[in-house]
């Protein structure tokens, strides 16, 4: 490390390259770190910094959807990520995608051409010094040696490396006409589980179409094992009829509470939120294609006509416990002036992921700087996902995509509920209004 620097970046992918960034347009000298191509993670192909791996699309652009509503709060502070995205779009209808070979050559020249930063193609196997602050973006593949780095600072139980997401659905969308609300064996209050019962004909309509959707193939580096805690459900209806009876469709101690009888099986929802705004299938970690799991899991009963606030999966994607491990400037705990950015932060996508490191980015440069650390307002994108990350139960957290789930609830318009078209436009004019106040404060 060079004596002169003022941050360090370790990580050339989305959130390594917006957090250097965000520091170097501030006037700070940073240092950016990305040990391709001497050595390439399972997935990257090319040496291109902000290589996208996956798709080649950033998901919805209107600003009445929560990931476009995150997209113009990361324009508004001059997004790198941003930038390229909008200058290497192509044509996808309501959704930003863009070209992936100019899109990374975008970012890389931005970088390279950036008289405040300087790339250095090493890997870095262990945790630099504190003595300035250090951004660790090393995303979902983080190597062997650092990961290894981190679990002796943090401890291995706070850090994981599959993603086991089920499910989670709005819960406006669900039909209270057939689902019922109890607690296993709770007879003395309403219970905290939503339950979706299913008679035998449906039940076994149910395993056949699991056991003979299409499933998304793990790719070579996520073929090791499954871990008995977190199968996909499609694996488990395969080992036999009534594996799921067995499991997470267990119906014993879920008699209906007003007719008193016990369903063949029952699917549980458990509530995401404290606002009860959303809802996970319990146990439904799945490989199942997105289309495959919209399918299948509307003919739940009670979930006909269910809005998804985010589809399930299980793949490769090392993260830590964010809310045991982070504050909410993005610092770990244990050591203040490491932050941590990306997936390896907690969230899930893309653009989710370059958000932290525009944050960390900024924070950083606050730090070091000796100035306070700036935290987003909760109703904002940016904050949403902030508060997800550090206010979520420790026991239940999951990476996630910012959603508005993640938002406070909206509060009624003279006394009258808001009707569904209008609340996507009515929590970006105000996030972005609270934005400009935040932003006007540093």
């Amino acid at each position: 490390m060079n004596e002169s620097d003022d941050v360090q970046v370790i990580g050339g992918g989305l959130a390594g390259c917006e957090a250097a960034w965000q520091a170097a347009e501030r006037g700070l000298r940073v240092m950016l770190y990305e040990m391709r191509p001497l050595r390439f993670s399972p997935a990257h192909e090319t040496e291109l910094l902000a290589e996208l791996v996956c798709s080649n699309s950033l998901r919805s652009d209107s600003v009445e959807s929560a990931v476009g509503l995150l997209k113009e709060e990361m324009r508004r502070f001059d997004s790198l990520i941003m930038q390229a995205a909008d200058a290497t779009s192509v044509p996808a209808g309501s959704a930003l995608a863009v070209d992936r070979a100019k899109f990374s050559n975008h970012i890389s020249e931005a970088i390279a051409a950036h008289p405040n930063i300087t790339v250095i193609r090493q890997e870095v196997i262990e945790l630099p010094p504190s003595d300035i602050p250090v951004i660790l973006a090393t995303g979902p593949l983080t190597s062997e040696a650092m990961t290894n780095a981190l679990v002796e600072l943090t401890g291995e139980k706070h850090l994981a490396f599959y993603d086991a997401i089920a499910p989670i659905v709005d819960a406006e969308s669900l039909d209270r006409t057939i689902i019922y609300r109890k607690s296993r064996w709770d007879d003395d209050n309403p219970g905290d589980y939503l339950n979706c019962p299913m008679d035998e004909n449906q039940y076994k309509t149910f395993i056949d179409m699991l056991i003979n959707g299409d499933s998304v193939p793990p790719k070579e580096f996520e073929k090791p094992k499954y871990f008995e805690g977190c199968l996909p459900v499609e694996v488990m209806a395969e080992r036999g009829v009534d594996t799921l009876r067995y499991g997470p469709m267990k119906p014993v101690g879920l008699a209906h509470p007003q007719t008193g009888t016990i369903a063949h099986a029952v699917i549980q929802l458990r509530a995401e939120n404290l606002q009860k705004s959303m809802y996970n299938l319990v146990g439904f970690q799945t490989r199942l294609t997105y289309p495959e799991q919209k399918r299948i899991f509307k003919t739940i009963p009670g979930l006909e006509n269910v809005e998804f606030v985010r589809l399930g999966s299980i793949h490769r994607n090392t993260f830590i416990c964010a809310p045991e491990l982070l504050d909410n400037s993005l610092q770990l705990k244990k050591r203040p002036g490491l932050f941590l950015a990306g997936q390896l932060s907690g969230v899930e996508g893309y653009v989710e992921s370059t958000a932290m490191g525009l944050l960390a980015g900024i924070n950083a440069t606050r730090l070091q700087q000796n100035k306070a650390m700036v935290i987003p307002p909760q109703e904002t994108a940016l904050g949403a996902l902030i508060h997800h990350l550090t206010e979520t139960e420790p026991a239940r957290f999951q990476p996630s995509n910012v959603n508005f789930g993640l938002f406070p609830p909206l509060s009624r318009i003279k006394g009258k509920k808001i009707k569904k078209r209008d609340r996507g436009r009515i929590r970006s004019e105000k996030a972005l209004q609270l934005l400009a106040d935040w932003q006007r404060e540093f």
